[in-house]
């Protein structure tokens, strides 16, 4: 074959191979880059692509989300005008974070009637210690306006279950799993709430203004709720 056409095709052949590889090193460069899509000024659709940083360490490591803590309810922020209020809400918060036991009056351990009647004892509020059920049948019925009023007593569960209303929006009581604690109202304790009674004026009359330190309790024969 004549050389002078050999060569010209070898030179087009040899060009066609160097710019296939161009164009598919090239793809294979766009390809590893995420691509994003971006509208220029005349709303005609363009596809970029850029270079993904590697994160830093402090951006690799796990982010610890701490849950913000809940307010602090103190006489002035419940409009706590009575005295005898104000001291057993500071009675009740003495006692948060004590463990639940089933027929203990603290100071360490409470059971849900336990705590009730231990926070107004520390008030010098002084009623027999019993059961759930024995506060229910023994306390006044409070009116309407009163049954979310600070202090007044909330029962459970078939009145198995008790605790002292802060205000609508919750109360405290020793939980079985949690101890003694502050619970908002959701939808699962007023789907079990039985109804409210309010400590008796008479009782609380007689009482001293000043805490004083609880008697020992008898024992509580009637075992109370252990699903809260």
């Amino acid at each position: 074959m004549n050389i002078r056409i050999l060569f010209p095709r070898l030179l087009v052949v040899c060009a066609t191979l160097l710019f296939s590889s161009a164009v598919i090193a090239q793809s294979s460069e766009s390809d590893s880059r995420p691509a994003r899509t971006n509208v220029d000024v005349n709303r005609s659709i363009r596809l970029e692509t850029e270079i993904s940083a590697p994160l830093s360490s402090e951006e690799s490591r796990p982010r610890v989300v701490k849950p913000l803590p809940l307010p602090s309810l103190t006489a002035a922020s419940l409009n706590l005008s009575n005295r005898l209020d104000q001291d057993l809400l500071a009675a009740i918060q003495s006692h948060l974070g004590a463990s639940y036991h089933f027929n203990r009056t603290g100071p360490e351990e409470f059971d849900c009637s336990g705590l009730v009647w231990r926070a107004f004892q520390d008030i010098g509020v002084d009623f027999q210690r019993g059961p759930a059920r024995s506060y229910w049948a023994t306390f006044e019925v409070p009116a309407k306006n009163e049954e979310f009023k600070f202090g007044t007593l909330v029962f459970f569960s078939n009145l198995s279950h008790v605790g002292i209303v802060v205000d609508e929006k919750g109360f405290y009581h020793s939980a079985r799993h949690g101890g003694v604690m502050y619970s908002p109202f959701n939808d699962y304790w007023l789907s079990r709430v039985d109804g409210f009674r309010r400590v008796p004026q008479s009782v609380q009359s007689t009482a001293n203004a000043k805490p004083r330190a609880a008697k020992p309790a008898n024992s509580v024969d009637v075992e109370e709720n252990r699903e809260p």
